[in-house]
């Protein structure tokens, strides 16, 4: 299973309560406690840089809009092209243009 490095007991909890969340400001919430604000901004930054590349713009585009370094950006479009497809997921469930 690829998820094998990452699996276990604490790992579970943390998807299962974050599925539990029924609304943005319970995710605020609960992502207020459980992560620091740099680290949030962080895994926001991601989720845009992936969105960025998927619609065709460049690594100078992306640094420039989001801030993210050129490693970060590799990093995303690594996890884009041989990763487990779940950015692929959430853009298509939320139909993100």
């Amino acid at each position: 299973m690829p998820f094998d490095k990452i699996k276990n007991k604490s790992v579970d909890l943390l998807f299962e309560s974050i599925l539990k969340l029924e609304t943005l400001e319970e995710a605020y919430k609960f992502f207020d406690d459980l992560m620091t604000v740099n680290e949030i901004e962080s895994l926001a930054q991601r989720l845009q840089v992936a969105h960025m590349l998927t619609k065709g713009f460049t690594y100078n585009q992306i640094e420039a809009e989001t801030g993210a370094s050129t490693a970060t950006i590799s990093r995303v479009k690594r996890s884009l092209n041989y990763g487990n497809d779940g950015y692929k997921m959430v853009f298509e469930r939320f139909k993100m243009d």
